[in-house]
């Protein structure tokens, strides 16, 4: 398949979720099947042959990324949730948002230790959310090979929250 610029699948919606937000909506690229496609396979091109034993995708949009590309690499997919959402034990990490706090939990026997993890989210905006996530990994001691993004909002450097990770991004602003 030829490569898609997958940038001219993100459609810009003014003021949302609220006033001065230029929000970054993926779902004409989730439309359409070659650019989808396109999408997948660049995660995989990028993460096969790594030995990875699951995906920790995180929630919601991650879901869809994360799903599909743990099925192409022929690994388990572990679900990052907000809190109450998952019905088993878990483990839990709280952080602060721009104005309060959220939390996020993951089933405590998601991870055993040495468990090689890769990351993926749909954006790296400010950091906050999947520094959360991979704190969460190293508690449970796994390894993380990767932290793979569909876009990166560059100008809110969110990379600096992560220092350390082997951050991939397809797509940065």
């Amino acid at each position: 398949m030829e490569k898609i610029n997958l940038k001219e699948y993100i459609r810009d919606i003014p003021d949302f979720p609220k006033k001065g937000i230029l929000f970054k909506d993926i779902t004409p690229l989730l439309k359409n099947k070659e650019a989808f496609q396109s999408m997948v396979d660049a995660f995989v091109d990028i993460y096969k042959g790594k030995k990875i034993d699951s995906v920790v995708a995180v929630e919601a949009r991650g879901f869809i990324l994360g799903s599909v590309v743990a099925y192409k690499l022929g690994v388990g997919l572990i679900p990052v949730r907000k809190k109450g959402k998952l019905p088993a034990k878990t483990r839990s990490i709280t952080y602060d948002l721009e104005y309060g706090t959220d939390t996020l939990e993951m089933h405590q026997d998601a991870i055993k230790p040495g468990d090689r993890i890769l990351v993926i989210d749909d954006v790296l905006a400010t950091g906050g959310t999947i520094k959360a996530v991979t704190d969460l990994i190293k508690e449970l001691e796994g390894e993380i090979i990767g932290v793979a993004f569909l876009m990166e909002l560059s100008f809110l450097k969110g990379k600096e929250k992560l220092k350390g990770l082997p951050i991939q991004s397809l797509i940065v602003y």
